[in-house]
């Protein structure tokens, strides 16, 4: 077997923006196809072993430099690999609603691991932490579906490109706006109760449904044409329906937190198989008594102008924003993003989340290892692919039960 390259890999801004230690969970789940050799943990351990080669930053650990900052030291350390059998079935999952009791990714503070789950049912489940700073959702990915790949006896399709100086600052650093995204969140003007339980809940969002929420944005007050795409459209109707379901006050300001893929914004596009972070943010905010008295196009706008101003001079005058800064650790995004009054929305609907197949078939789910905290939530592909969606967040307990029927009684 061929050993990883060594060196070290210089983290840009973007990699930065996030807690000391901080790693993203996804769960895959598959049903036995009645294989012998199913999900064979040699087999994987040793395609494995072979996607580190190429994707050799995943064998590295985090490290810092004279100056502080944060790198990755590519020393072969390697990715930690975990077998554990569950007494249950993949059934017995249900809708597959993450729960912190069941540790189907173990909560061990190395760069990255993975987690091979054996049910009594003969299915598995595989558990992935994946540390953020060396990579976004698009770069884990590609990561993960290589493995599979590889798993499968075929080559790496795209080849992953290190080199993030492609997302450093201008020589001469001049950012042209604001950039809300990175100024601190609205705070909470008037105090909740005491009551700070949170609980995570997945809800489906059907075809005929996210038709009819289109529908109702087709047109302005004067009868102008809207064309606006279903994200938009779910994204605007949950931010409306989450702020109606706090009883926030109609002054109260909310910041809904999008992260948006800059590959194909930027120009010239970065090179095919990049491999980082690659995450802008897109950050419209509106009164909550805005968002609930207008008509569901308010916020469809909002949140459409704010994904449309991420072009190339916006994204690259974030870079410059974010240089000029300092240490952007300071500015990392966490808890206090997304709690009430304010939101997040992470999407996974255009990401492979079903293209790992390691021999035996394709999962039958994947979606977030974990509950997210309060006010952070996202949207899937139905593992049916039948056109619906899934929607998933944590809010507070007493939140939540008036947030589903808010979800679909305005529909």
């Amino acid at each position: 077997m061929a050993e990883t390259p060594g060196g070290t890999l210089w983290l840009s801004n973007l990699d930065l923006l996030l807690p000391s230690t901080y790693h993203t969970h996804a769960i895959y789940f598959y049903r036995s196809n009645g294989a012998a050799n199913f999900f064979d943990s040699t087999l994987l351990k040793a395609a494995l072993s072979r996607a580190l080669v190429e994707f050799y930053p995943y064998a590295g650990r985090l490290g810092r430099r004279e100056d502080n900052r944060l790198e990755i030291n590519c020393n072969g350390a390697g990715l930690l690999f975990v077998e554990a059998e569950c007494d249950a079935t993949v059934a017995d999952f249900g809708d597959f609603t993450p729960k912190v009791e069941l540790r189907l990714i173990p909560a061990i503070n190395m760069k990255n691991l993975v987690q091979l789950t054996r049910f009594k049912c003969g299915g598995v489940s595989l558990g992935v932490a994946n540390e953020h700073h060396l990579s976004d959702g698009v770069s884990a990915l590609h990561f993960f579906n290589s493995w599979a790949d590889i798993a499968r006896g075929q080559p790496i399709g795209i080849p992953p490109f290190f080199d993030r100086t492609l997302l450093a600052a201008r020589d001469f650093p001049r950012p042209h706006f604001p950039h809300v995204e990175y100024q601190p969140p609205p705070p909470l003007t008037t105090p909740l109760d005491n009551n700070s339980e949170t609980t995570f809940s997945i809800f489906k969002l059907r075809r005929d449904q996210l038709n009819a929420l289109k529908a109702k944005c087709k047109e302005d007050e004067d009868g102008k044409m809207l064309s606006y795409s279903t994200y938009e459209v779910v994204t605007g109707h949950v931010w409306r329906c989450v702020c109606m379901a706090r009883g926030l006050p109609g002054d109260q300001e909310t910041k809904l937190h999008m992260p948006v893929d800059g590959r194909s914004r930027l120009r010239p596009q970065l090179p095919s198989g990049y491999f980082g972070n690659v995450i802008f943010s897109a950050t419209p905010i509106a009164l909550c008594g805005e968002l609930a008295s207008k008509p569901l196009r308010f916020a469809v706008g909002k949140v459409h102008e704010a994904i449309a101003r991420l072009d190339d001079e916006y994204l690259r005058s974030a870079l410059d924003h974010l240089e000029l800064l300092g240490d952007v650790s300071a500015f990392a995004r966490g808890t206090h993003t997304t709690k009430c009054p304010n939101l997040g929305i992470i999407s996974w609907v255009r990401l492979p989340v079903y293209d790992a197949d390691f021999g035996w078939g394709n999962p039958v789910y994947s979606g977030p290892g974990v509950p997210p905290y309060e006010g952070k939530s996202y949207l899937l592909r139905s593992p049916q692919n039948d056109g619906s969606l899934l929607y998933g967040v944590t809010l507070l307990k007493q939140h939540m039960t008036l947030f589903e029927k808010m979800l679909y009684d305005a529909i």
